[in-house]
């Protein structure tokens, strides 16, 4: 198939427009490339020079104190549950040991015998078994119970960058 010269000319020029928008967007991407390049440049500097001296002062002022006053409570509410479960369960094996004693179980033996007559004797050991008894269920109880005590409150989320 033979072109015509008017075919010949204007394929020329075509694609000499083709070559020249070429060469204008290669020109544009690399300008886009610099652009680019500086932006990151200009975003590192900003990065070092103003927030990361912005994170490091809000984390020293604010987040280390709480993270550590958190820690110091929680160590505290622990200690305090050990202590405070130990000595209750302390109390209940002492009421344990009182009820195992000879001497308590001759004197419930010998109440129980003489129940129809009841003395102030009766009584008092009547109430000190009524005690003894409610004694080791409260201890129990303040053992098993979980202890509202123990949650410590979060902070309130800072809600702007102004508030850090």
């Amino acid at each position: 198939m033979e072109l015509s010269r008017k075919r010949k000319r204007e394929l020329r020029r075509l694609q000499g427009d083709a070559e020249a928008l070429w060469s204008e967007q290669r020109d544009v991407v690399d300008h886009a490339g610099r652009v680019a390049r500086e932006a990151s440049r200009q975003a590192k500097l900003i990065a070092r020079e103003d927030v990361s001296p912005l994170v490091a002062s809000t984390y020293q002022d604010r987040i280390k104190p709480s993270v550590a006053t958190s820690i110091a409570a929680g160590r505290q509410v622990v200690h305090n549950a050990k202590a405070d479960s130990s000595a209750k369960l302390s109390s209940a094996m002492a009421i344990l040991a009182a009820a195992r004693d000879p001497r308590v179980r001759e004197a419930v033996r010998k109440a129980a015998e003489k129940k129809n007559s009841r003395g102030p004797g009766g009584y008092i050991l009547l109430g000190l078994g009524v005690v003894a008894a409610a004694g080791l269920a409260y201890a129990v109880w303040q053992t098993l119970r979980a202890d509202e005590d123990l949650w410590i409150e979060d902070e309130p989320e800072a809600t702007t960058l102004d508030d850090l």
